[in-house]
């Protein structure tokens, strides 16, 4: 079966079963053709929400469709590949993020979305890398506990001087990957391309950008553009998805070992056997911790009006 074949093979089973395909946008191409919406991890699960499928496919990484799970219970929600997790996501459990808790008593803790569905049932809100200064310069506390990840956090922090952060060591290690030095090198082979990268870089990495925002947000800021050659400081299969969606302009990787290897785990043929109903897990969530999940990402959408 070819490429081509089994995308359309997908594209069928999906119709005939009423199942909705979201793809995160560090997914491969092929994948990103056969899906139904593509983005960020929780704009996929807002989409997912208002999709009219019986069944949603997440093709991303685990704490991705539990968030799915928690905004749509009446759903069936299937992760691709269930060994696709997020190492950040992975980095804090339930009682360490207690123990700060302890630790400061008058700080509001806000976690990131890559974060279990358990710890979201402790903390007081949750953000993503696009909305997280807009929610936490709307909360009224003025001390912040930020987790899992201390480089979004420090990048938000310098946002938002008028409120005291507390950032805890954690982060993602595909971002962590780039270097000053990179960067550098990066600078010389292209210097006319604007440097893109993503808040989960170092600070030492992000100080040096043109522009610094989500994944998203990094994709429509080269799209709009009137600049014509970019620097991709984030996971490298961005570059292909601007090549595609812009021909007529140049993307260069700022690492090649962006990579999320737990991403790539996902392949074409875990969709086509996931839409088959031979692949793939289920993913279940107890209802106690879906509706304390579900308290701090209401809580999220409430500051983001």
């Amino acid at each position: 079966m070819t490429v081509k074949e089994m995308q359309s093979e997908i594209i069928r089973l999906k119709k005939e079963k009423n199942i909705c395909i979201l793809a995160h946008a560090y997914q491969s191409h092929e994948i990103l053709e056969v899906a139904d919406y593509t983005g960020d991890s929780f704009g996929l699960s807002l989409n997912a929400a208002q999709a009219e499928a019986d069944t949603i496919l997440m093709c991303g990484v685990r704490f991705m469709a539990e968030t799915v799970k928690i905004l749509s219970p009446q759903k069936r929600v299937i992760l691709s590949n269930s060994e696709a997790g997020c190492p950040m996501a992975e980095q804090m459990d339930v009682e360490l993020v207690s123990q700060l808790k302890e630790d400061y008593p008058d700080y509001s803790t806000v976690c990131y979305i890559n974060t279990t569905s358990e710890l979201k049932t402790i903390c007081d809100v949750c953000v993503t890398s696009s909305s997280a200064e807009k929610i936490i310069g709307n909360m009224q506390s003025d001390k912040i506990l930020f987790i899992p990840d201390c480089n979004l956090g420090d990048y938000i922090s310098k946002q938002l001087p008028d409120k005291t952060f507390k950032l805890v060591s954690g982060g993602c290690p595909t971002h962590l990957r780039i270097s000053v030095r990179d960067v550098e090198k990066a600078r010389q082979l292209h210097p006319d391309a604007e440097l893109l990268v993503h808040p989960e870089c170092h600070p030492k990495v992000t100080a040096l950008a043109d522009f610094v925002g989500s994944t998203t947000g990094i994709m429509s800021y080269a799209e709009k553009s009137d600049k014509t050659s970019f620097i991709i400081g984030t996971e490298n299969s961005i570059v292909q998805h601007l090549q595609m969606s812009c021909p007529d302009k140049r993307f260069y990787p700022l690492s090649k070992d962006c990579v999320c290897h737990n991403m790539k785990l996902t392949t074409l043929a875990d969709v086509y056997n996931c839409v088959r109903g031979v692949g793939g897990e289920e993913i279940t969530l107890d209802e106690n911790i879906r509706l304390g999940a579900k308290r701090c990402i209401d809580e999220m959408l409430r500051l983001n009006k």
